[in-house]
């Protein structure tokens, strides 16, 4: 049987009177740019969320950035990030012109350690951004008394994690700010790129939707200087639809869950993700961890199992950020070295499940 990571054709069938419906709607509408739709999914992913506002941007990426620009964050500052973390969390950071700051992670649960932070605030550290990874929400209480000590902000990088709670409450509402990506894969994807931001504060709500908007809040009045970031009517009324699924969708991934960590906790060697009782997570992935990590991969390949490596090296390590080469994050480094990412999705079948999991026993025999 082949088991393929994430089988969006199969997510698409399921939904396809109602996105087919919504596509002929917006076409039908001759409006494709911050019209109805877009209305009406920010108000309804604002509400899901559990927050008075939700702004749509082009990506992900966008929305962190515009975050950090309608914060006033900028050269010269300081924002502490997650050492392991997908890069576009430190990109927000540079392209607003302030400095990313990284921190270690928890080893169980991959998310940056509270413990950690205090060490590296400066008289320039400005806000802190914490990544929900893998779809497990950070430790937000100790985050944010920290940051309400020393005056910063902070900030939810959520891309990954839309539906998770933590202690009850969802993410995109747990700091002053979130930042969502709606990339094709994510637990609710467009189908094409797509981002949002979500707070209670009216404020930076308006300067996020100027900014995305060329620095325009009435059309051909520049208050600022602005960039060109919107979340389009199409994939703004796929989201709509996909939105109605999502906690089902997120139920099934649980499932899935339950089965790796029940199933697969006897496997010597294998170290399976710890989930805090506090934590609700929505498993965007299922992360495992070995030494054998690439052999483990390449068995599974030849056996029809789409396994994927998020991610294979770490920011601090890449081309983009040589200036931080010589740095040494030793926990992070460790994990990109041996994480793998199970196949996971809401249309597995059990018998998918069954067949990752009994593969990963017999390639794993005798390393």
């Amino acid at each position: 049987m082949r088991v393929p990571f994430l089988d969006l054709k199969a997510i698409y069938s399921e939904l396809q009177e109602a996105l087919d419906a919504a596509y002929r709607r917006v076409m039908a509408s001759g409006r494709y740019i911050l019209g109805e739709e877009l209305l009406a999914f920010e108000s309804e992913f604002a509400a899901y969320c559990g927050v008075k506002h939700c702004i749509g941007t082009g990506n992900g990426l966008d929305a962190l950035h515009l975050i950090l620009r309608a914060m006033d964050i900028g050269p010269g500052d300081e924002v502490i990030v997650p050492a392991n973390t997908f890069i576009a969390t430190w990109l927000a950071v540079t392209y607003s012109g302030a400095t990313p700051v990284p921190v270690e992670p928890q080893e169980g649960t991959y998310n940056i350690d509270p413990a950690r932070i205090e060490d590296a605030i400066t008289a320039r550290t400005r806000a802190i951004i914490a990544v929900h990874l893998y779809g497990q929400p950070a430790d937000m209480d100790p985050l944010r008394e920290i940051a309400s000590r020393h005056g910063l902000k902070v900030v939810e990088d959520a891309a990954q994690a839309h539906g998770a709670r933590y202690k009850g409450r969802r993410a995109g509402g747990l700091a002053d700010a979130a930042g969502f990506s709606f990339y094709p894969g994510k637990n609710l994807g467009a189908f094409g790129d797509g981002g949002a931001v979500t707070t209670d504060d009216d404020s930076l709500a308006s300067r996020v939707r100027t900014l995305r908007n060329y620095g325009s809040p009435v059309k051909y009045f520049h208050e600022v200087k602005g960039f060109n970031s919107r979340l389009d009517e199409l994939q703004a009324a796929f989201l709509r639809v996909k939105l109605t699924k999502l906690d089902a969708w997120n139920d099934r991934r649980r499932l899935v869950a339950a089965r790796y960590l029940e199933e697969l906790a006897p496997v010597p060697g294998l170290l399976l993700p710890h989930v805090p009782p506090w934590a609700e997570p929505v498993w965007h992935l299922f992360i495992i961890r070995t030494p054998h990590r690439d052999l483990l991969q390449r068995r599974l390949a030849e056996r029809g199992i789409e396994t994927l490596i998020h991610y294979p090296v770490p920011p601090h390590r890449q081309g983009a950020y040589r200036e931080m080469h010589r740095r040494s994050y030793p926990i992070s480094e460790r994990l990109h070295a041996e994480v793998l990412s199970l196949p996971m999705g809401p249309t597995m079948s059990e018998a998918e499940v069954a067949v990752v999991v009994s593969a990963i026993k017999d390639c794993l025999k005798g390393s």
